[in-house]
C-alpha cells in the first residue's frame, strides 16, 4: 500500500474546520478526489504531500507515517517518494525548460538524460519548448512541463493539483491518460485533485469532498 489517510481534519485560524474523508490508494492505482471550490481539495493535498500538518488524524505514505518525521526528514522523505505537480508551475526564470528540469532531476538524485527529459515533453506535446525560457510558454505549456517534472521523478505517490485547469478538452484528457498510464509503468499511486468532471471518464476511482 502506497498512502492510507485516516481521520484526517485541518482547520485554519479556528474559523473553519475541514473533515477529510479516509483515502487507500495501492501500487499502480490512480483515483480522483473531486470537490467544488472552497471545498479543501488543496488543503487535502497540502497534508497528504507532508506540507502542513494536520488538526488531527494520521497519513502513512509506503508505510511511514507522516506525523513520526522531523521537518528536516519530512522534507528528506517527500523529495524520495512523493511528487507534486501544483497549479503553478514553479521554474527558475533563467533556465530554459530542459535546465530546469535537468536542475531538479540532480537535486533530487534522480538520473535522468537528455533524450529522457525530450522524450518526456514530446508524449506531453511540448517538446518545441526544450529551449525556451518559462516567460516565453504558455501557461499550459508550463503547466505540461511541470507534469514532466514528477514523472521524471517516478516517486512512490503522486499528487497532482488541478493538473488540467489550463487545458482544453483534448490536451486534458491527453495529460490525465498519460499520468495514468506512465504512473501505472513506474509503479507509482497516483492522485489527482480536481473539479473537472472531464477527468471521470479517464480514472474511475474517485472520493468526493
Amino acid at each position: 500500500m502506497v498512502l492510507r489517510s485516516s481521520e484526517l481534519s485541518f482547520e485554519y485560524h479556528s474559523t473553519r474546520r475541514f473533515n477529510f474523508p479516509d483515502l487507500v490508494l495501492d501500487q499502480r492505482e490512480s483515483a480522483l478526489l473531486l470537490g467544488s471550490s472552497g471545498s479543501g481539495k488543496s488543503t487535502l493535498l497540502s497534508l497528504l504531500a507532508g506540507l502542513q500538518r494536520p488538526l488531527q488524524g494520521d497519513i502513512m505514505v509506503k508505510g511511514q507515517k507522516l506525523g513520526d518525521l522531523s521537518e528536516r526528514g519530512l522534507e528528506q522523505f517527500r523529495a524520495e517518494n512523493i511528487g507534486v505537480i501544483f497549479q503553478k508551475a514553479f521554474f527558475l526564470p533563467y533556465l530554459s525548460i530542459t535546465q530546469n528540469l535537468q536542475l531538479v532531476s540532480k537535486l533530487q538524485k534522480v538520473r535522468t538524460s537528455k533524450s529522457e527529459i525530450q522524450a518526456q515533453l514530446e508524449a506531453l506535446n511540448i517538446g518545441h519548448i526544450k529551449n525556451q525560457k518559462p516567460s516565453s510558454c504558455s501557461l499550459g505549456e508550463q503547466q505540461r512541463a511541470s507534469i514532466a517534472r514528477v514523472l521524471l521523478q517516478k516517486p512512490a505517490l503522486i499528487l497532482a493539483d488541478e493538473p488540467t485547469s489550463a487545458l482544453d478538452d483534448e490536451n486534458a484528457r491527453k495529460v490525465a491518460e498519460l499520468l495514468h498510464e506512465t504512473s501505472t509503468a513506474a509503479g507509482s499511486a497516483l492522485l489527482i485533485v480536481t473539479h473537472d468532471q472531464r477527468l471521470k471518464s479517464e480514472i474511475s476511482k474517485s472520493y468526493q469532498l
